[in-house]
């Protein structure tokens, strides 16, 4: 019999493609994955309060909003229970590529493959458009995320201000350069 507490194979994840119904549960997910990596980066008034509503309104705007056919917004499920996702867009005139904008795990789901998976997807979906490069943002001092995507081949290629929660931070752009074949680590 397996160990509970071991990690579950890569296999028993699923991905399914985000619909406007959606919404609540993205933006559910998100602000948990927040409130629980960005604690001493953004202010706790923000993440014990707003960002909630905020990211519930930024969702389902997103998702109603024409453009559809330049992203993509997959949901990893477990045993048919939602524990991330993420969000590809191709940006017009971008000169990185692809945005990877946003890939998120529930705090409890961490490690059990789904951002290795969603990943995956992401790089799959702009490969599949033609695109040579992805790139990303993650605030500078969450350690944890960079490791993950310094583990997974991403390159810092620079480092621009921006406005969360309240205060001025710092966003790192990393960037993957896909090639047409497989990028599986």
């Amino acid at each position: 019999m397996p160990d509970p507490a071991s990690p579950p194979a890569l296999s028993s994840l699923t991905l399914r493609p985000a619909t406007e119904a959606d919404s609540d549960l993205i933006a559910a997910i998100h602000s948990a994955s927040w409130q629980a990596t960005y604690r001493g980066l953004l202010p706790d008034e923000f993440l014990d309060g707003e960002v909630v509503q905020e990211r519930a309104s930024y969702w389902r705007a997103r998702l109603s909003a024409p453009g559809a056919d330049r992203r993509i917004v997959l949901i990893a499920e477990r045993a048919g229970e939602p524990i991330g996702f993420m969000c590809v867009e191709r940006q017009p005139d971008s000169p990185w590529g692809v945005l990877l904008d946003n890939l998120h795990a529930l705090p409890a789901h961490q490690g059990v493959g789904a951002g290795k998976l969603l990943m995956r997807a992401a790089q799959d979906w702009a490969r599949e458009h033609g695109e040579a490069q992805l790139y990303l943002y993650v605030l500078e001092g969450n350690a944890p995320a960079i490791a993950f995507y310094e583990r997974q081949g991403w390159q810092l290629s620079g480092a621009e201000p921006d406005h969360m929660g309240g205060v001025d931070i710092t966003a790192l752009r990393y960037v993957y350069r896909l090639d047409r074949t497989s990028d599986y680590h």
